[in-house]
């Protein structure tokens, strides 16, 4: 699964500080949420400059290209790789021309109307140079920005057109609009160094910067700085709409030493070990993560049952991308060469594996297989998500309804396909639990199919998922 970028802005009240750097290292912070590409853009006393590119944070920037982007003010973006194919045109932010001046977007989330939009875009005469619902926000925001100068109703005019998920980080000239979905559905967070505000995807961003952590972003909640003050501003469509975090947040994309929405990410993942053995005790030897979203939950699961922790499986931390392998061995092969057992830590022995989650099934059964050639004696797998039954539609890349592999079979089916000698998924009432919010406050769609916003009727899943391998 993929999850869609991580963003970055930096407003300094310092006119002749250079933000870039710390950008880029809020970036290299945000690195698990994009690893196609990255972009930054500033704005300062010598004018805007953007630069983007395909790769890694420290692919696309070095010391000398930051030194030649200077400016006080600034956004930042990582992409998320996509299963299909990677094109520079798709990365962000995205920079248009505005009659006095520019507008530079970054965004996190998925607009699920955005081909709607797109082509009422087109008939104005806008012309794209990307597949990205990103780029369609960017061009909505020109528009409105065309025909009303105050710019906090032009965002206004915009949201309302919006239907899905968006974290934005938005450029105006050297103006800096940071802007949350009225669900609050993708996580955004301020901070504060004793001269700039710093926004975030994650509060890990803020370690790195040397920023203070100020609050998350309230849903449908728009701030910016003007006189070297933090304000807010509440949009309309905000007032009568319902939260929606996304669950995968807590459970898979963020990173353990985040705190999103007030709850301490590595926290809440002890709390989903603890209820795995809550629900499924099992008499094992060994308790091991699948390296490395999974090892939170895999210690919470060792704790409560008192069966030791170890690592049995090593990640290669320096594997890239694997082609898509079209046989069972070479499938097998590209999981070996990301996570390889260690035999002397599990033969002979009972094995607990916690994963994060199972979304189409062919890794798991890789990975049983591979500890049992091993010698380990029993597998018994532990999953930190309920079973996924639908496809996300708010901006994570899993699968068609048809791929997954808990819309096709029963659990007692699945153990069997993976050839586990159990199989035991969090059930949805003990996750709410780990996670420690109300039902009503987050999205569940991938796991019963209740989605917080209507799905336009043309959007099934099958060509949604096609279109997810273009967006950003």
């Amino acid at each position: 699964m993929k999850d869609k970028c991580g963003i970055v802005g930096i407003h300094s009240k310092d006119i002749n500080k250079d933000v870039s750097s710390y950008i880029y290292y809020g970036l290299y912070a945000l690195q698990h949420r994009g690893q196609e590409s990255a972009g930054i853009t500033t704005c300062g006393q010598f004018g805007v400059n953007h630069h983007y590119g395909m790769g890694l944070v420290t692919d696309v920037f070095n010391k000398s290209k930051l030194a030649e982007m200077r400016g006080h003010v600034g956004i930042g973006h990582v992409r998320y790789s996509t299963t299909g194919s990677s094109k520079l045109q798709n990365s962000q932010p995205f920079v248009t021309d505005l009659e006095d001046g520019f507008i530079a977007v970054a965004h996190n989330g998925d607009i699920v109307n955005s081909g709607a939009l797109k082509q009422e875009l087109i008939k104005k005469g806008y012309l794209f140079r990307s597949g990205t619902d990103s780029e369609v926000v960017c061009y909505l925001i020109k528009e409105e920005c065309r025909r009303e100068k105050n710019y906090l109703k032009a965002l206004e005019t915009v949201s309302k057109k919006l239907m899905g998920s968006y974290s934005l980080v938005i450029l105006i000239n050297d103006d800096l609009y940071v802007l949350r979905d009225p669900m609050a559905m993708k996580p955004l967070a301020v901070g504060k160094t004793k001269d700039s505000y710093v926004f975030a995807s994650e509060t890990v961003a803020f370690d790195v910067t040397g920023a203070k952590f100020i609050r998350d972003l309230e849903p449908g909640e728009v701030v910016y700085i003007e006189n070297d003050e933090l304000k807010s501003y509440t949009l309309e469509c905000a007032k009568d709409s319902k939260l929606a975090h996304c669950m995968f947040e807590y459970v898979y994309f963020a990173r353990p030493d985040s705190v999103i929405d007030g709850k301490s990410v590595y926290s809440v993942r002890l709390n989903i070990g603890k209820k795995l053995y809550e629900e499924f005790p099992v008499d094992a030897d060994l308790v091991i993560p699948v390296p490395d979203s999974s090892i939170p939950a895999a210690i919470g699961y060792s704790r409560a049952s008192g069966i030791p922790y170890g690592e049995g499986l090593i990640k290669n931390r320096y594997v890239g991308r694997t082609f898509i392998m079209p046989t069972q061995e070479e499938r097998e092969l590209a999981v070996k060469l990301k996570v390889n057992p260690m035999a002397s830590e599990i033969e002979g022995k009972r094995i607990v594996v916690v994963d994060d989650s199972i979304v189409r099934g062919t890794t798991s059964a890789s990975l049983i297989r591979i500890l049992k050639e091993a010698g380990a004696k029993e597998v018994h797998m532990m999953i930190g998500c309920p079973p996924v039954v639908a496809p996300c539609f708010y901006g994570v890349a899993m699968a068609t309804k048809e791929e997954l592999i808990a819309h096709n079979y029963s659990i007692k089916e699945i153990q069997e396909k993976l050839g586990a000698d159990t199989l035991g998924y969090i059930s949805i009432d003990s996750l709410i639990e780990a996670i420690g919010m109300d039902k009503e406050d987050l999205c569940l769609g991938c796991l019963n199919e209740d989605y917080p916003t209507e799905i336009p009727e043309d959007l099934e899943a099958e060509s949604y998922y096609k279109m997810l391998q273009v967006q950003g």
